[in-house]
């Protein structure tokens, strides 16, 4: 079951990336010849009309095929990709990304419309030695004001605290059905962050309580939330892969392979629809981003190539393309090796077959 749910949600990121390419094309009069789901042997098929629709064996990618796609083989024909101009060119090649986005925006989008799920500012733990301790906080406690601020999850408790600038914070909780007051002056600690970097951060020293809370908006609130939620999701990326190209995170820290999508959409899967759709939504714009890194086989590798033929005037020669084209495809096949070896060491198999093998 887990790896049909795998294998469902790759195909369907896989239909709605290359659907942002095919429908693009047949808007601006492309042909289309084939579009697949998956790669190597061909398990079924059904022509209607110009394309033919396939499933092939290796659900791990898709592609589209349309007349005219190799600058070599076009004739010239007016359906054909290599006869439209530049900016059609680019606009077939970049909605594939964009579509993703836009698919991870619907279900941001329809998760808060219909219930996002989150943790409940209930305290599950209260730290020795710290700020909450000392003002007689205690597990069970829920949260539902800090000064002004009115508190409905544990995002918004942490948030507050962690940015707050007073030197006292007013909690107001319920405990046992009535509402009480506490004062807490919060301590500024040096952690380390998602990136392994360090950090000064307020706390107060307590932790959440395992209660899942669902939280509904309204279509107006929805369409809001869906946007900031995306929206964190991509600058969080973008940092991500900064401090990777900077050296301040390991890559293996940042990038995962099938192997740790797969375990992933099991955990997801395991808590419930909501969380599988969150997750769907997540690689969905992680997707798009990884296909417009300015790498040669990838859709920004060819956004860019398009954007040298615009400045040029012309494109680059064959030659010198089939050159860049091998070097995209070899860096991207290291890359594919890299991920999948890291995947294998974040799941603890290399230990494992560490251990198995006699000494």
């Amino acid at each position: 079951m887990d790896v049909l749910v795998f294998i469902l949600v790759l195909s369907v990121l896989v239909v709605v990336h290359e659907w942002g390419h095919f429908i693009t094309a047949r808007l601006l009069g492309v042909r289309v010849e084939k579009f697949s789901v998956g790669f190597g042997p061909k398990l079924f098929s059904r022509k209607r009309g110009d394309t033919e629709y396939m499933v092939c064996a290796i659900p791990l990618g898709g592609y589209v095929k349309m007349a005219g796609d190799e600058r070599a083989a076009c004739k010239g024909d007016k359906d054909e990709f290599f006869s439209h101009p530049v900016g059609h060119r680019a606009l077939i090649v970049l909605m594939g990304p964009m579509v993703n986005m836009v698919f991870a925006y619907i279900c941001f989008y329809f998760i808060f419309l219909l219930g996002y799920p989150t943790l409940a500012a209930k305290i599950g733990k209260v730290l020795e030695d710290h700020p909450a301790a000392a003002a007689g906080l205690l597990p069970g406690d829920r949260v539902t004001r800090i000064d002004d601020k009115a508190i409905v999850n544990w995002e918004d408790l942490h948030k507050y605290v962690s940015t707050s600038g007073g030197q006292t914070l007013h909690f107001t909780i319920v405990r046992d059905g009535q509402e009480i007051a506490k004062e807490i002056a919060p301590k500024i600690r040096s952690v380390e962050n998602i990136f392994g970097q360090k950090e000064s951060v307020r706390l107060v020293g307590i932790q959440p309580a395992e209660e899942i809370v669902f939280f509904k908006y309204g279509p107006g609130q929805s369409f809001v939330k869906a946007y900031e939620h995306l929206t964190d999701l991509c600058v969080l990326m973008f940092k991500a892969l900064y401090h990777v190209v900077t050296g301040a995170m390991p890559a293996q820290d940042a990038l995962g392979g099938p192997l740790r999508i797969f375990d992933v959409v099991k955990q997801a899967a395991s808590l419930g629809w909501a969380y599988l759709v969150i997750t769907t939504a997540i690689i969905s714009a992680n997707l798009a981003i990884f296909n417009l890194f300015p790498v040669p086989v990838l859709d920004g590798g060819h956004l860019m190539l398009l954007a040298v033929e615009k400045v040029r005037g012309r494109p680059l020669s064959l030659k010198v393309e089939e050159h860049l084209t091998r070097a995209g495809l070899t860096l991207l096949l290291c890359l594919v090796v890299f991920v999948i070896y890291s995947d294998i060491d974040h799941l603890g198999w290399i230990d494992k077959l560490k251990n198995f093998w006699p000494k």
